[in-house]
């Protein structure tokens, strides 16, 4: 029987999955569905080539080998998707695989009653980031000299993004050098410090197998006793095989860890530098959302932002129709997100403007962190500023409060 906190290689038992490295994850969301300790399985297959990641829902286990594999192109979150479509798993059970970034906004979700983590098995993968499927077409033509086009499969692996053709060309460059000229991963995933997501029930990836089981292998965690019961049920169903990890292969696998840790705490220090400190980040912050068209992309795609009748559409908060907005608009959502960001980079992903809307909600949710210790996504515990009820009358501030705080900030009148 296993417990929280054992870890294991392992592989499919079943001869029609040929997932990467073992086909692990495959077959444990099989035998989810088979057993129907889940009703469906919510997870990301390729669509029309390895830049579009699409998301889909499940129910029939043979389906399943369509999502094997990695998409480093894919930049999708899904937690959002079950409280827009699936009616937050309130009235099914859902496995869905889960990024860090997942991980977390699962969490935040739950905690405000958004979603039924009750119904839900996470089951994490290791993430070292993933790049933009614009960029990444981009990257490859440039840096590459191959087109996109012929790409069938690409990886991250021992410090390379790495892709192979049709024609069975392989070619790696370092990621290091690809992001010193602003190309590689999303800024976001750079600074991201959640590359094993134990708030998962089971997590899964490749670092740390070794030996004869090196790509043949998953390396499993289990992180939960729902977890424990899965992978057990999973081994027992004749679905999957394993072995004890190596010893080597436990230190390689923290060390990996522990690397790209430090690698995004460096990465935090250096891009929020970037954008200065005190006034001189708050002028920063105006000019760059002064580009703002308040297409409410940011809002709808945010992982937080839940509110039935959202206040940047108050009219006593922020005059409607003005664009740009107010920066009233930006306050309001800071102030309601800033505390919870998960750092997705949803709010980048999809802004027309390329405003670095998730770089301005991480800077402050860091700093807020170190007032209040509030870790978002980690646990069930709420943020200071969940406890706090609106009163309309406090509110009901006049149009011209983000005027004044431009006249204080630059020093003259809007």
């Amino acid at each position: 029987m296993s417990a929280k906190g054992d870890m294991f290689y392992a592989w499919t038992n079943v001869s029609d999955i040929k997932g990467e490295c073992g086909g692990a994850v495959t077959s444990i969301l099989k035998y989810l569905l088979e057993s129907k300790i889940v009703d469906a399985v919510l997870t990301v297959q390729k669509g029309a080539d390895v830049f579009d990641a699409e998301p889909v829902v499940i129910t029939d286990p043979a389906d399943l080998v369509k999502s094997a594999g990695s998409l480093h192109c894919g930049t999708l979150l899904l937690p959002k998707l079950i409280k827009k479509y699936l009616n937050g798993a309130k009235d099914m059970k859902l496995a869905v695989t889960c990024k860090g970034c997942d991980a977390k906004a699962m969490y935040e979700l739950a905690k405000r009653q958004q979603i039924n983590l009750d119904n839900i098995v996470m089951i994490g993968l290791n993430c070292g980031g993933s790049v933009s499927p614009v960029l990444a077409r981009r990257m490859i033509t440039e840096k590459y000299g191959i087109d996109p086009n012929d790409v069938v499969k690409e990886e991250i692996d021992k410090g390379q993004f790495i892709v192979m053709t049709k024609d069975g060309q392989h070619k790696g460059i370092k990621i290091d050098e690809l992001e010193e000229e602003g190309l590689g991963r999303r800024k976001n995933c750079q600074r991201c410090e959640t590359k094993i997501p134990r708030q998962t029930d089971i997590v899964c990836g490749n670092w740390g197998v070794i030996g004869e089981k090196a790509g043949k292998a998953t390396f499993v965690e289990i992180c939960s006793d729902k977890g424990a019961m899965i992978f057990d049920g999973a081994v027992k169903a004749g679905v999957l095989a394993t072995s004890a990890p190596e010893e080597k292969g436990l230190e390689i696998r923290d060390k990996i860890e522990n690397v790209m840790i430090k690698m995004g705490k460096k990465n935090q220090e250096t891009q929020f530098a970037a954008i200065g400190e005190g006034t001189d980040r708050l002028k920063y912050i105006m000019a760059e959302t002064g580009r703002c068209i308040k297409c409410y992309g940011c809002i709808e795609n945010c992982p937080i932002c839940y509110c039935v009748e959202c206040s940047t559409k108050k009219p006593h908060l922020v005059r409607p129709g003005q664009v740009p907005p107010d920066f009233m608009f930006q306050m309001i959502r800071f102030a309601h997100i800033a505390d919870s960001c998960v750092n997705c980079g949803q709010c980048t992903d999809i802004c027309p403007q390329n405003i670095p809307n998730s770089l301005f909600m991480h800077a402050q949710q860091v700093e807020l962190e170190k007032m209040f210790g509030h870790k978002p996504g980690m646990d069930m515990e709420l943020p200071v500023l969940a406890f706090a009820e609106e009163i309309d009358e406090r509110a009901r501030l006049n149009a011209t409060g983000s005027d004044m705080i431009y006249e204080n900030v630059f020093g003259e009148e809007k």
